[in-house]
């Protein structure tokens, strides 16, 4: 099963707003990011070195995180902050950050457009989209420009879903596949706009 976004044709010209928004992402054969749980074992028993390499280069171009309430609070259980960009969370439910990321992370109620907007009027260009929630709301006003996924060798059967419904069919140019050794499979996709 192919997870990649079904394609016809494309709407917009350029980055909204002058900005890149970028999805990186971990899936399961069946297209599954975390359990309903929220866990992510199964995902992170695949961040060998390759993988670790790949996600760093890919951050270096990244100056800002956008991610959601479920991203934020599965975070807060690592044993450390993992971003050292500033990152925001869209969240109509978290009304006051711990202490501990009130320096790191922003909370924004905004839809994603105007979160494009508000982030373009601080001067970021280059956004990095996380969560499943959160990516399926881009990916539906078509706000999204890349994609990054990475495929691991392993159904998992139920839990939460990389794509929701859209409301057209998204065209995305297929870039490169990288497979490493561990058998994850990564695969880059731009947004074809006309």
């Amino acid at each position: 099963m192919n997870c990649g976004p079904l394609t016809v044709d494309g709407k917009l010209s350029n980055f909204v707003h002058g900005m890149k928004t970028s999805v990186y992402i971990g899936s399961s054969m069946d297209c599954f990011i975390a359990r309903e749980d929220g866990d992510i074992e199964w995902l992170t028993q695949f961040a060998n070195d390759e993988a670790v390499s790949a996600y760093q280069k890919f951050i270096t171009g990244i100056d800002a995180i956008v991610i959601g309430r479920g991203t934020f609070e599965k975070i807060l259980s690592f044993p450390s902050w993992p971003y050292d960009k500033k990152t925001f969370v869209l969240s109509t439910g978290i009304k006051v950050l711990p202490d501990i990321v009130k320096p790191k992370a922003t909370i924004l109620t905004l839809q994603p457009r105007e979160v494009l907007s508000h982030l373009s009027n601080e001067g970021f260009s280059n956004i990095y989209v996380d969560g499943g929630k959160v990516i399926q709301s881009f990916l539906k006003e078509d706000l999204v420009d890349e994609l990054i996924i990475s495929q691991v060798p392993l159904l998992i059967g139920s839990g939460i879903p990389l794509f929701g419904h859209v409301d057209t069919d998204l065209l995305f140019n297929h870039i490169r596949t990288e497979v490493q050794s561990n058998g994850l499979v990564r695969s880059y996709y731009e947004r074809a706009r006309k």
